[in-house]
């Protein structure tokens, strides 16, 4: 299953996705495609998003069973602890907190 939500996205952008999988909701994007024309979709999202934007969801065997993909989102950030994606949120600790992380994962 793959699921991408776009925010503030041209119309254009929204029309091509509307050809590979079903709009839910306004802007929410799901469906069964192969991991080939997943990750084509999520390049023409990168590309055509502009300001806006964009977050990918896709089933994966790990241990959270998906994984996560955020474009455009300066508040927000992936961060992997130990294989488990968790989402960052921007704060006034933010700068010296992620560079702790970074500096476990080297």
């Amino acid at each position: 299953m793959t699921v991408i939500v776009l925010e503030s996205v041209p119309t254009s952008l929204k029309g091509e996705l509307s050809r590979w999988l079903l709009e839910a909701s306004t802007g929410v994007y799901v469906g069964q495609v192969s991991a080939l024309v997943r990750d084509l979709l999520w390049e023409k999202c990168v590309t055509y998003a502009r300001r806006g934007r964009c977050t990918l969801l896709y089933r994966t065997n790990g241990e959270q069973g998906f994984a996560i993909r955020l474009h455009g989102d300066r508040t927000r950030t992936v961060l992997n602890f130990d294989g488990l994606d968790l989402i960052g949120v921007q704060d006034a600790r933010w700068a010296t907190y992620l560079e702790e992380v970074q500096a476990r994962e080297d």
